[in-house]
């Protein structure tokens, strides 16, 4: 359902350098946005983790099934490995026009609770330094998600826009 507000979204429509996370089981099952931005002509980009710090670069997909082709982390996510350096980092060419972001709990000032590393928030500090500058940023979620408040430290970078069910916040 959340598809559709994602596809008929202006800020989606208007992107052409979109970075997505591949969904783990609890997360908002992104697989479908993916192919669209694909048959859209847009150019797809997923993130990178550096497991031992909280350093994360956003890659550079060729088609919706390039994702068969990437490796399994010890997070149960699939990634490009350090070994693959032939795809495009998003901050090294263009920038980013729209970062979709996951989390564990949102609230509606445009907070986010992540999983405690800060890959997103150094992400988007790495962004506002390129000459492109910060990309809007939409979180994908579940209603049960959003909470009246989430802890917050001054480097947690407030999302744009929340986008949960079936009907838009902000």
């Amino acid at each position: 359902v959340i598809i559709i507000e994602v596809i008929d979204h202006p800020k989606y429509q208007e992107s052409k350098r979109i970075a997505i996370f591949l969904s783990m089981p609890d997360e908002v099952q992104t697989e479908e946005i993916i192919k669209d931005i694909f048959k859209q002509g847009k150019e797809c980009f997923i993130p990178r983790y550096k497991l031992q710090s909280n350093h994360m670069d956003m890659l550079k997909l060729s088609s919706a099934e390039d994702i068969s082709s990437l490796a399994l982390t010890s997070w149960n996510i699939l990634q490009p490995s350090d070994d693959d350096t032939a795809r495009e980092e998003a901050l090294a060419g263009g920038g980013l026009d729209l970062i979709f972001m996951p989390g564990l709990g949102f609230d509606k000032k445009g907070n986010r609770l992540g999983r405690g590393k800060g890959y997103y928030d150094t992400y988007l500090e790495r962004c506002m330094k390129h000459p492109r500058g910060k990309p809007y940023t939409i979180a994908l979620a579940f209603r049960e998600q959003i909470c009246e408040s989430v802890p917050v430290t001054e480097n947690d970078v407030p999302i744009d826009e929340i986008l949960y069910e079936d009907f838009l916040s902000t």
